[in-house]
């Protein structure tokens, strides 16, 4: 599954081993980087200037209403419509048993008639109840930040410019609970936007609607301030505007992501890695130099305004900005030379946690545009695993053990070795994690556990191979069927560098949100705040260009915001 971008000939690095760069902490230590999809979705839109108009915003004085938008690239067209309706308070939670929000919404391809907007006013409000037809693309709801709302809606109201720290504690309006896509509910399946102009990057679809809600926040305050007081009102300040992002609340429902499609998680991680090694070969020329001590000032101030009451997260980002600065302070010493930034590198590796390790990453990442960027085109594959009943058992066997040594190292007698188990809810068909000595349903378990299923195909292909030591894997699967799908895995991972988290998902001290935060650094997620090691909430789109700005020069350069201070 391995991309073939690289004919372009780019002299690059060697690649980072798997066994470092699977690690299952050191992907929860991830930032979002140039690679996330939120960068890229952000490229494409304002590189071919897209057109986003507003065609209905039907809203009262609280906010009530519809709000449908335009969208137009230089292939289709496109709209967002936009629902928003009183919640209950009782009713308010970010929890996937909710079934009211404050704004449900939908990105649909082509046009909506009165028809297609009458139907989608009786389901959209329903969410997973209502039904679709694959003209909707992205199916999502959110919820209003209550610290944040009111408050700049008082502010703008009597003329006043909302203080900038309140987005620094909270760095949003509105906050999504889920965003939908890939066929659920009747939408358009993925296989509908693999070859889309506008949506063929994976997630671009969702982040790019995700992006409009961000848009349509900040029109419903304006228009709930000046409803509330026609003549002292003002608009947000543009500052603000753009460091204002959207929030999202993410739980266990995103884990196996990452689990059932290795293919996938190979192919980010390859383009990330090769994106690394070609920087790590660039001699570190006056500019570069300059542009990353910036980044490296402008990371450790984002960390510092990214507020959490999570201890161990706390701790984490503390320490990260301590040897942000220990990091500074020995690129400082250090002459010039072709070789800077891989000795740069190889001191963070000895000297600092992962989390600078990883941060640091995602800040050379940033230098060389023209080396790094275009892998963004490369980060989708085909999935697929197909069986080969006829390769020889004992080829299989030596794919096991050159492949997933790590996964036959680990010992599943020991006590805390399968402390979880992974299942699925009945009641809304979400993953969650039991506890298998104190809770039922073990009996129900999901396949996640890649090392201990791993073993125990590696033993049964062991005690096969004493019987019938020439046999073919189609023979060992014939006597032993339960193992076909980890064969087909085994199978359909041997050409991938990486995908396959190297850790034992089922042991006590694995921390689920890792997981959470690998996927999410992808999208391109800011301000992580876990609220447990099961779920977290982060900000997507803080410090990216607003809709007004589209058709204006775009410098790519807004990652890692800071609070804006002054003439507000």
């Amino acid at each position: 599954m391995m991309s073939n971008l690289d004919s372009h000939a780019v002299d690059a690095a060697p690649l980072r081993p798997a066994g470092q760069v699977m690690d299952l902490e050191r992907l929860g230590s991830h930032f979002q980087s140039p690679l996330s999809f939120v960068r890229s979705s952000m490229r494409r839109m304002m590189n071919q200037q897209w057109r986003i108009q507003r065609s209905c915003f039907d809203l009262d004085a609280e906010g009530f209403g519809t709000a449908i938008y335009r969208i137009d690239t230089p292939t289709a067209h496109y709209h967002c419509v936009i629902f928003s309706a009183f919640l209950p308070p009782e009713k308010r939670s970010d929890r996937v048993i909710a079934d009211q929000w404050d704004v449900t919404f939908v990105l649909v391809a082509g046009d909506v008639d009165e028809a297609q907007l009458a139907d989608l006013q009786r389901n959209v409000p329903l969410q997973e109840a209502g039904r679709y037809d694959a003209r909707v693309l992205v199916l999502s709801r959110a919820n209003r930040s209550l610290r944040n709302f009111e408050r700049f809606i008082a502010a703008l109201a009597e003329g006043n410019q909302p203080d900038p720290r309140q987005l620094a504690e909270v760095g949003y309006l509105y906050r999504t609970t889920a965003v939908y896509g890939n066929g659920k509910f009747g939408i358009a399946d993925f296989g509908c936007l693999q070859d889309s102009a506008d949506f063929s990057q994976p997630f671009s679809a969702q982040m790019f609607t995700v992006y409009l809600l961000r848009h349509f926040s900040v029109e419903q305050i304006e228009h709930m301030a000046r409803a509330r007081n026609p003549q002292r009102a003002v608009s947000l300040d543009k500052a603000l505007q753009r460091y204002l992002g959207v929030g999202n609340s993410t739980g266990l429902g995103m884990a196996p992501f990452l689990l059932n499609h290795p293919q996938l998680v190979n192919q980010w991680l390859w383009a990330r890695e090769t994106g690394l090694a070609r920087v790590l070969a660039q001699p570190a020329g006056p500019a570069q130099l300059q542009r990353f001590h910036r980044l490296l000032e402008r990371a450790r101030l984002h960390l510092q305004q990214t507020l959490t009451e999570d201890q161990r997260q706390s701790a984490l980002d503390q320490h990260t900005q301590a040897d942000l600065e220990q990091l500074g302070a020995w690129l400082n010493r250090q002459p010039a030379s072709n070789d800077l930034w891989p000795r740069l590198q190889a001191w963070a590796e000895a000297n600092a946690s992962l989390g600078c390790q990883e941060l640091l990453v995602s800040l050379l990442l940033e230098l060389y545009p023209d080396l790094v960027n275009p892998l963004a085109d490369d980060m989708g594959v085909v999935e697929g695993w197909r069986l080969d009943a006829h390769m020889p058992l004992a080829e299989l066997r030596t794919l096991i053990e050159s492949h997933y040594g790590w996964a036959l190292a680990y010992d599943f007698n020991a006590a805390d070795a399968e402390h979880f188990f992974w299942y699925r809810s009945a009641e809304k068909e979400e993953p969650r994690l039991g506890m298998r000595a104190e809770e039922p349903g073990a009996e129900k378990e999901m396949q996640l556990g890649i090392a201990r299923n791993i073993q125990r195909c590696h033993a049964a292909v062991l005690h096969h191979q004493r019987q019938y030591p020439f046999d073919l894997t189609a023979h060992f699967l014939i006597a032993q069927p339960a193992f076909k799908g980890t064969v087909r895995r085994l199978q359909g991972m041997a050409t991938c560098a990486y995908g396959e988290i190297r850790a034992n998902l089922l042991a006590h001290d694995m921390l689920p949100i890792h997981l959470l935060r690998c996927k999410l650094a992808f999208f391109g997620a800011g301000k992580f705040d876990p609220k447990s090691s099961r779920w977290v909430r982060i900000t997507l789109f803080q410090g990216a260009p607003l809709v007004s700005e589209i058709g204006q020069p775009f410098d790519d350069d807004w990652n890692f915001a800071l609070m804006p201070t002054g003439g507000l």
